[in-house]
């Protein structure tokens, strides 16, 4: 198989072992969507990944925030630009930040001081299911204060990551349509773990409100179920809906590692993408596996 060049959109460096992730050494280990991680509660660095990303034709990645401790949000930025100076990696960098802190502005500004740091991500209140979904609650995309350091990213030329189950895509469009200059990025898919004809088609529509914002993308990764291993037949077709609403233009692959790990190892997700996709033009799969992302991610240099 022919493996195209892949900028791995969103990955992760971690060591729990010398810094702050409270999720990934505290006790007891909080409700996670894959069940039991502590399989990835260990050092993930540079070295690692090129381990596991071996054989996938990797020629740069973006490293997400790990939910570094979270009164301590540019600690993280500073570990990893060491961390980059000693092995050239991560190409770019989406930081952690609360936008409705209120030393948003400080904390963004010294973020955007970092030059591969891109965007940033907020993980916003989210309810457990669709029914249970209330517009505005306080740590929501809808509350106030959330949006006044969500309109404070386009100063400071950065990008937002959203994720977000996609029962809260619309209360996510009606702020990103009011600030049209921020860049929008769905991470995982829109978490489509409910594969229920219902559960699929409220995803699907809740994808095609959100596509209609000419400034949103969507990162493919994120795929894995609860306590089963990751297949291609069980992901194809979300696979190829999330390409079909958004387009080759606006969507990218991801391995999500090492927690994708806990699912699947790095073949076999990479794989699983590239033949979901094998039978669509070369010009199509390239924007799918690292033009979009050079381009989205601002990449100078790559490819």
């Amino acid at each position: 198989m022919e493996r195209l060049p892949f900028v791995d959109a969103h990955h992760h460096f971690w060591d729990p072992s010398a810094n702050p992730h409270p999720w990934l050494v505290e006790e007891p280990m909080i409700p996670f969507r894959y069940g039991d991680y502590g399989a990835i509660r260990r050092p993930f660095l540079a070295a690692d990944y090129q381990v596991v990303a071996a054989r996938q034709n990797v020629i740069a990645s973006v490293t997400m925030e790990g939910e570094w401790d979270r009164r301590d949000p540019v600690g993280e930025t500073a570990w990893l630009a060491r961390l980059r100076e000693r092995h050239g990696a991560p190409a770019a960098h989406v930081a952690q930040a609360w936008l409705d802190a209120d030393d948003v502005e400080e904390v963004l500004a010294a973020q955007a001081a970092f030059p591969f740091v891109r965007g940033v991500r907020h993980k916003p209140r989210s309810a457990e299911s669709p029914d249970a979904a209330r517009m505005g609650e306080a740590g929501s995309m809808g509350d106030p204060a959330f949006g006044r350091g969500y309109a404070l990213l386009a100063r400071y030329g950065l990008s937002f990551d959203l994720q977000t189950p996609w029962w809260h895509l619309g209360e996510a469009a009606a702020l990103a349509e009011r600030h049209p200059d921020v860049p929008i990025i769905l991470n995982h898919t829109g978490l489509p773990a409910d594969r229920s004809p219902e559960g699929l088609a409220g995803w699907r529509a809740a994808l095609r409100h959100f596509a209609r914002l000419p400034h949103a993308a969507i990162k493919i990764s994120g795929l894995g179920l609860k306590g089963r291993p990751w297949r291609l037949e069980e992901n194809r077709a979300i696979i190829r809906d999330a390409i079909e609403i958004f387009g080759t233009e606006r969507a990218m692959f991801a391995s999500n590692f090492p927690v994708d790990g806990l699912v699947g190892d790095f073949d076999t997700v990479i794989d699983g993408f590239r033949a979901a996709v094998a039978d669509l033009a070369r010009a199509e799969q390239e924007r799918l596996f690292s033009a979009n992302a050079i381009r989205i991610y601002r990449l100078k240099g790559v490819g």
